[in-house]
């Protein structure tokens, strides 16, 4: 029942805010609109609870506004029918909705950028939300990215990540526990960086049981996009329309490039799994796969690129001992 006395009172206001654009003009209809948006705002308090960015609620103003305002010129057509006014009451009261439904999941950027007006943002950045699931929080890299500035818009964790860092915490292996707590320790530092907008929402999705189900389906009903480094909510969300931002992948993007017939400085640290060969790293952590390289562990070669590997994993690189190193 307290979805119809939300709509009864929500109903009263919207007719009460008809009248007083009648009386007063088009352009009054400002006033009754914004007293419209708060009073919306706090009856979907339960749902969204304030946390989202300003934006989405500036968008959900400007989404009744352009109701109030359709619906006041749609009205006047109701004028001389038989209770008229309560026709124009009741479309009135479904299009200041109907914009605040899509103003408040658009946000100002946007809903003005689909109404054709510009909104002050560039066409590389979208501003969109981003969802952190649990694998990009305890990982850790995610503050180091945002620290840069390149990642824009609100950082959004939902309370059932947040439970599941805080169980992952609680729990009795070492290994889990210990990652637990980085993870609690890197949102903490994500919520106290000045330039960033870090929100907890109590949305939930009872009915899902997985973890990563619940945050595929909390970015669509938000238009949101998921921030991982988990290779598999990444294939799952994108089959299901949702657009992802992998770590893993944009390191990998870094990475610098090398080719064929190149020259690289390494040093052989272990043995590789073929006979002969050995094992080098780059200092962004690429394997390096030397033929005839077992015989040189421990020691500071040049080599030369013969194939590079592209994996899901990451890139491997293949390479031979210069002549002088043999």
């Amino acid at each position: 029942m307290k979805w119809v006395v939300k709509l009864l009172i929500i109903l009263l206001v919207l007719w009460t805010g008809y009248n007083l654009a009648q009386e007063s003009g088009l352009l009054s209809i400002i006033i009754p609109a914004l007293f419209l948006f708060v009073l919306i705002a706090i009856f979907n308090k339960e749902k969204k609870g304030f946390s989202l960015p300003i934006s989405n609620y500036l968008g959900a103003g400007i989404g009744i506004l352009l109701g109030l305002i359709i619906a006041s010129l749609l009205g006047k057509a109701f004028y001389t029918l038989p209770d008229g006014d309560y026709v124009s009451m009741l479309i009135t009261a479904l299009l200041a909705y109907l914009g605040y439904s899509i103003g408040i999941s658009k946000g100002t950027a946007s809903l003005l950028s689909e109404l054709g007006m510009p909104s002050g943002r560039s066409i590389s950045g979208t501003g969109k939300q981003k969802l952190l699931d649990t694998s990009v929080i305890i990982d850790g890299r995610i503050f180091d990215i945002c620290d840069t500035g390149f990642v824009e818009g609100a950082l959004i964790v939902p309370e059932f990540i947040l439970n599941e860092l805080q169980h992952i915490a609680d729990s009795t292996d070492h290994l889990k526990r210990t990652r637990g707590r980085r993870g609690l320790d890197i949102l903490d530092k994500l919520q106290k960086h000045p330039s960033l907008v870090v929100k907890i929402i109590e949305k939930d999705f009872p009915k899902i049981k997985e973890v990563d189900s619940k945050l595929i389906a909390l970015a669509r009903d938000m238009d949101a996009i998921i921030l991982t480094n988990d290779f598999n909510l990444n294939k799952v969300a994108q089959i299901q329309g949702v657009t992802v931002l992998n770590i893993n992948q944009l390191a990998n993007a870094m990475k610098p490039t090398v080719l064929p017939g190149e020259s690289l400085q390494v040093r052989i640290t272990k043995q590789g799994k073929e006979k002969g060969q050995g094992v080098a790293y780059l200092d962004d952590g690429t394997m390096v796969v030397v033929e005839q390289g077992e015989e040189l562990f421990n020691k500071d070669i040049e080599v030369v690129v013969t194939s590079i590997l592209q994996t899901p994993a990451g890139r491997m690189i293949f390479a031979a001992p210069k002549d002088e190193n043999i």
